[in-house]
């Protein structure tokens, strides 16, 4: 699994013009699964963006993680977040789990950071969405349970 992870002080997700998820300071999270990703991955990807320590202490280091500034998570499902373009201009998306088996690890991740205490929110699996977000800092981390990366 991939994860793009951004710090945000707002973000929203809309799908066909209505708004279906919104989180004030926080974190964005654009999520990808890999055919063959399970568990293990999974348990990977919770523990690092649940722990990801990187909103500002009072002596403005990274230093505190999400839940240490009372922060809230968006997560969206995107599955060019396991896109290859080393090669030519089109990027493959090859790696990309079939949504059958991406959904339920998607779900799953949500519930990992929701059972760890921090308030999630999700875009809308498989749709076509409009995120809007205000990027705080910018910091935006790459994540791989296969740490490719």
């Amino acid at each position: 699994m991939r994860a793009v992870v951004q710090r945000v002080s707002s973000a929203c997700v809309y799908v066909d013009g209505q708004e279906r998820a919104r989180t004030d300071p926080g974190l964005l999270v654009y999520v990808g699964v890999a055919d063959g990703d399970g568990e293990e991955d999974l348990a990977y990807l919770i523990d690092k963006v649940r722990h990801l320590r990187i909103f500002t202490d009072p002596a403005g280091k990274m230093n505190l993680d999400v839940a240490q500034v009372g922060g809230e998570v968006l997560v969206v499902s995107a599955f060019t977040v396991q896109a290859d373009a080393r090669r030519g201009r089109r990027p493959s998306f090859d790696a990309a789990a079939s949504p059958e088996h991406a959904r339920p690890l998607v779900e799953a991740f949500c519930e990992g950071l929701a059972a760890a205490g921090l308030t999630v929110r999700q875009g809308v699996f498989a749709a076509t969405m409009d995120v809007a977000s205000h990027n705080d800092g910018p910091i935006c981390i790459l994540l791989d349970s296969k740490r490719q990366f």
